[in-house]
């Protein structure tokens, strides 16, 4: 079973000949700035200020003392931090010992662990003592179980020093401990898939393809030492991390200023006490902040750009940013598989507000098909189909499920419905994998309808997207039932099933028999029209 598929040779050589592989590891945008500014601010967390030299000591300390405890470079590891220091500091340590992470969500539970677990058989988890699941060794027990291998478990908030995280990044191990070499053009970590057909699926990541992914992104969003980045989405999410997110930041020498969420009450205070000049949103978020201006509150005056992602971004909300936030606005198409798109800063207004931009690179190829695999005019909307050097070319151990995400020449089948125009910039128009996408968190419709179909009075089970007007879109199930159910009773059925939160159904609507297709398949486009109607 393949665990990481390369890219073919002659396009291997074709992107290090244009400079977008240079054959260093991913640490190495913190090497320079620790020899450029080591006293420079890198994470504001609450009170505390990381230096660039404290980042590069504490997660030097926490990588060998990860060596030394017998892990080995090549092995896996799943790690499960909140918004905080903690969270940089580890996946530094863990590229430098070549320990290869997922970096799971801080509220995923147990379902989606228990499968990330599985997958990659690690032999280290770090988690934190402030999740429910491990308030207590009861999960981690569960954990151990899955993964006969794992040796070791840290926990951020243990109160036996022995297993608390931040004792062992202390940096008090001497500095010439030895740090294996490691080899640009492998696994750096494993990025989540949005899932679209159950728990998230493991996207490798090298050194070399997700590198030239930061480094232009930086350049493109023009990042400098001066930038202070807020990184109030989850972190480990690809669009704050590297769109141009906290790595951007780093590679340019800024800071990143951590805030637990993007309420607005909490983020305006930050960014006026921090001087927070870019701040990365989904649009849902974008929402409140517009509510909070307009009840009122004054946006941060330091603001100076505003990225908008991770989902579609309503054109009436866009032109209100610069009006009500006083700040320039760049919308952001991305996914953790690889292509990222921006506006740049010098397209005319209608451009920004109305597309999501157009593709790092040159080499990004994009092409828009049909549902026949034809390319489509301009402007017609149509698949997007996408292969480049920062894009992957297979998900880890799905070798069945690559043969329908990929063509017979590496192109990259998204799920996405996209219009193109004449300048190659992308608009989002739908997706054609059934996925929800509620505020920004990928919900697979088919992953909850099977656990739905779990209990024992459902008889049929369709979760489908209701558009919202703060969300963007909410799940609503459909369901066919024995006897009559409340929702609290199937809400507390798919809690006890592990299932994280955002993933719940907003809506329970119960109906006598499923509207199928020609084929006997449930018919979700007639579904949506129902509730569409009944709103």
């Amino acid at each position: 079973m393949t665990d990481f598929t390369p890219w073919p040779e002659n396009l291997a050589e074709l992107y290090r000949q244009k400079g977008y592989w240079i054959d260093k590891p991913l640490t190495h945008g913190l090497h320079y700035q620790v020899q450029a500014r080591p006293g420079a601010s890198a994470i504001q967390c609450g009170a505390r200020a990381i230096s660039y030299a404290d980042l590069d000591h504490m997660s030097s300390a926490l990588a060998v003392r990860l060596l030394a405890e017998g892990l080995q470079p090549g092995e896996r590891a799943v790690v499960q931090l909140p918004n905080c220091a903690e969270f940089y500091i580890t996946f530094f340590a863990l590229l430098k010992a070549g320990i290869m992470p997922v970096n799971a969500l801080f509220n995923h539970r147990a379902l989606e662990l228990r499968s990330y677990v599985e997958q990659l058989q690690p032999t280290l988890f770090i988690g934190s003592r402030g999740h429910a699941l491990f308030k207590d060794d009861a999960f981690e027990t569960e954990l151990r179980e899955i993964s006969k291998g794992l040796k070791l478990c840290l926990y951020l908030g243990d109160a036996d020093p022995r297993a608390d995280l931040q004792q062992w990044m202390a940096p008090e191990v001497a500095e010439t401990a030895e740090l294996p070499e490691l080899d640009p053009g492998s696994v750096a970590f494993y990025q989540l898939s949005g899932g679209s057909t159950g728990t998230p699926k493991l996207i490798p990541r090298t050194h070399n393809d997700y590198d030239y992914s930061v480094r232009a992104s930086a350049e493109i969003c023009a990042l400098t030492p001066q930038t202070r980045f807020l990184c109030a989405l989850p972190a480990p999410h690809n669009y704050v991390m590297s769109s141009p997110g906290a790595l951007g930041v780093f590679f340019a020498g800024g800071t990143v200023v951590m805030a637990d969420n993007p309420d607005p009450s909490l983020c305006f205070d930050i960014m006026e006490q921090h001087g927070v000049t870019v701040a990365a949103l989904v649009p849902s978020a974008v929402g409140l902040w517009l509510e909070a201006v307009r009840e009122g509150k004054t946006p941060p005056a330091s603001l100076e750009l505003l990225q908008v992602g991770g989902a579609s971004f309503a054109e009436a909300l866009a032109r209100q940013v610069p009006e009500l936030l006083g700040c320039q606005l760049q919308q952001v198409f991305g996914m953790a598989e690889g292509l990222v798109n921006y506006t740049r800063f010098d397209d005319p207004e209608e451009r920004i507000f109305t597309t999501q931009g157009c593709p790092i690179s040159e080499h990004d190829e994009v092409r828009v098909r049909n549902a026949d695999g034809y390319d489509c005019a301009v402007g017609e909307p149509g698949q997007l189909w996408v292969r480049g050097p920062y894009t992957f070319r297979g998900y880890f151990r799905s070798p069945e499920h690559n043969k329908s995400a990929f063509d017979a020449e590496g192109f990259y089948f998204s799920g996405d419905l996209v219009q193109r125009d004449a300048d190659g910039y992308l608009r989002v128009v739908g997706r054609v994998k059934d996925q929800i996408n509620r505020g920004g968190e990928k919900i697979a419709a088919e992953e909850v309808e099977g656990l739905l179909l779990r209990h024992p009075e459902v008889l049929e089970a369709a979760l489908v997207a209701q558009p919202d007007a703060r969300l963007g879109e909410r799940g609503c199930a459909v369901l066919v039932t024995r006897n009559p159910l409340r929702p609290v009773e199937l809400r507390r059925h798919l809690m006890g099933l592990g299932v994280a939160e955002y993933k719940l159904p907003d809506r329970f609507i119960f109906v006598e028999t499923m509207p199928l297709t020609a084929v006997g398949k449930i018919n979700k486009r007639v579904l949506r029209d129902t509730i569409l109607e009944t709103q």
